[in-house]
This record gives C-alpha cells, structure tokens and sequence, in this order.
C-alpha cells in the first residue's frame, strides 16, 4: 500500500514523498506528466501505484524506462528517467495493451524493490 505523506512543488513538477511498507522513497511527477495522467482520466495515485508496482518495465529511449500496469483494456504507461537519487516521471499515456503489453514479470527496472 502506498501513502503518500508529503507533496513538494518545484519548477520542473511536483516531487511525491511516499510511505511503502514501512520504507520510504520520493518520486517527482513532472508537469507534463500530471497534464497528460488528467487528459487520460488518470488520478495520480493510479500512475503512482503502477510506479511503485508495475506488472513489467522495459527499456525506452534515451536511458528511460516504461512501468505497465493494466487496467482492463488499457495499460498505464509510465515513462521514467532518473535524475540524481529520485526517478523523475517524464510522462504518462493510456493507450490499449494489446499494443504494448509484452507478458508482464520482466523487469529492466525496479523504483522500490
């Protein structure tokens, strides 16, 4: 379960203070990453939630890294780079998963393993 016990405004996005199992970590959500979780309908505890527990992630472009969580139809795609000691979310798309969903448990990547 996820809490999320504080919540940072910076320039570049919002940084996510969160409580995991009784260990703690820090995600920031770029501003264009919230714009587009709201285009999709996403709330954030949704893209959040497949950060923190992705079904897969795989390797994007330039040093990225996409976390897939299924939601019916669709799959959240997270796509995360990392800058210093927090991943930075880059941005996030809802798209069906039978385009993107290669099977689930591989995992080039993990924020909170």
């Amino acid at each position: 379960m996820i809490e999320i016990f504080n919540i940072e405004e910076k320039e570049r996005g919002k940084i996510y203070h969160l409580g995991i199992d009784k260990r703690e970590t820090k995600i920031m959500i770029t501003w264009h990453a919230m714009g587009r979780s709201e285009i999709w309908g996403l709330d954030m505890e949704k893209v959040l939630d497949a950060l923190v527990y992705p079904e897969e992630v795989i390797i994007g472009h330039y040093n990225r890294y996409i976390a897939h969580k299924r939601h019916g139809e669709h799959i959240i795609r997270a796509v995360y780079e990392y800058n210093g000691e927090m991943p930075v979310v880059i941005t996030v798309y809802f798209p069906y998963a039978e385009r993107y969903y290669k099977g689930g448990e591989t995992y080039a990547d993990k924020i909170f393993s």
